[in-house]
């Protein structure tokens, strides 16, 4: 069965996901999908309403720089809509960090910022518990699903190992469906996720297929999101085994000083083989770094390995230090600049709420008169 991506009109949103379409080889579909949405995208950008955002845990760092945040500076640049959420009720689902949730809001929008996000009419940036309508799709979103879609969905199971939670709140379970009206309530088309986040993909895009079946049948009014898959290498951390993560302090962060950036480096792990080469399952410490310096300087990892030849780790590490700091300067400088400025940073999240709810106003109104309960 051929998936059918686009109609007569263009890009269509309500087509089969591989999930429903394609049983088997779920993954190898989406990729397909995919790419084949990325064209549209680079044809069409004015058809897509692109929705990501992050958790306000703490500051980004050069995983999500390369691996996310350049993506969406480069989507926005097209023209493509996007919403951006800072997610900070999700953050009491697993964390215990709410005397740190404002900081951390606007950390994150001074990294946005930095990195290039030009926040407006065509980029939102904003925290979704300061968007009340929203929040007021959870409860007819939840009437869609059962608890054991909930309780089954493999991402929501490895969040729950990976926090190594005693006790799960039920906040946890229905994370998924929180997350599915952060995509509908802007209606959106295109939701940037990695391999793991698919499942929690195909939750919102059942969500929206039951709520028209259900409520809109002769006009729908939920688009079913797609997922555009991340180009980027997976990024390990300076210990070379595992996700960068500041809980495993094994990051470089965005905020880091060339001088700290250097030190952080200089402890990566590689290995006793003085000869540099590229070999991702063999010697993945060195081949990480080598990624790294090649995401900074747009060189193969395979050319950069060949450069430093035998001058082992010391030359490595000199090399990645030198290009991610060259890399990072301006954002840095940028950086420091939005830090003595915390009024401008308050306004881009005002300005990003009072658009958000405008947004979310006009879906929750589409929402209540399909359901009939309109005053």
């Amino acid at each position: 069965m051929d998936i059918q991506l686009y109609d007569k009109y263009g890009f269509n949103p309500n087509c089969p996901s591989p999930a429903e379409a394609h049983p088997s080889d779920t993954y190898g579909k989406s990729l397909e999908l995919s790419a084949r949405l990325e064209a549209d995208i680079l044809t069409n950008p004015q058809n897509h309403v692109l929705l990501t955002g992050d958790r306000p845990t703490g500051r980004l760092h050069i995983g999500h720089y390369f691996g996310s945040l350049l993506n969406r500076v480069r989507l926005s640049g097209l023209g493509v809509k996007t919403y951006i959420v800072i997610a900070d009720y999700q953050v009491l689902t697993d964390h215990e960090v709410f005397s740190e949730i404002a900081q951390n809001t606007k950390q994150l929008v001074i990294d946005y910022l930095a990195a290039g996000l030009v926040p407006g009419e065509n980029c939102v940036i904003f925290p979704h518990s300061y968007v009340p309508e929203l929040n007021q799709l959870m409860l007819p979103f939840l009437t869609l699903v059962s608890n054991a879609e909930l309780e089954r969905n493999p991402t929501v199971k490895e969040e729950i190992g990976a926090a190594a939670l005693k006790s799960v709140n039920a906040g946890m379970y229905t994370y998924p469906v929180h997350q599915a009206c952060d995509i509908l309530f802007c209606k959106g088309t295109v939701v940037p996720v990695g391999k793991d986040q698919l499942p929690h993909l195909e939750m919102t895009r059942l969500i929206a297929r039951r709520f028209n079946e259900k409520y809109a049948l002769k006009k729908p009014i939920l688009p079913a999101p797609f997922a555009l898959l991340s180009k980027s290498p997976n990024i390990l951390g300076l210990d070379g085994s595992q996700k960068m993560s500041k809980s495993r302090n094994n990051a470089v962060f965005l905020s880091a000083t060339e001088d700290e950036t250097a030190a952080l480096i200089k402890k990566a792990q590689t290995d006793g083989n003085r000869t540099i080469t590229y070999d991702p399952v063999n010697r993945p410490e060195v081949a990480n770094l080598l990624v790294l310096v090649s995401l900074s300087t747009g060189d193969a990892p395979e050319a950069v390995a060949a450069r430093i030849g035998d001058g082992g780790a010391g030359a490595l590490k000199k090399a990645l230090t030198e290009a991610l700091n060259e890399k990072l300067r301006p954002l840095r400088a940028e950086r420091a600049r939005l830090e003595k400025d915390p009024a401008h940073i308050r306004r881009v999240l005002l300005d990003g709420v009072e658009r958000a709810c405008k947004t979310a106003h006009q879906t929750l109104t589409e929402v209540r008169r399909a359901m009939n309960m309109e005053i």
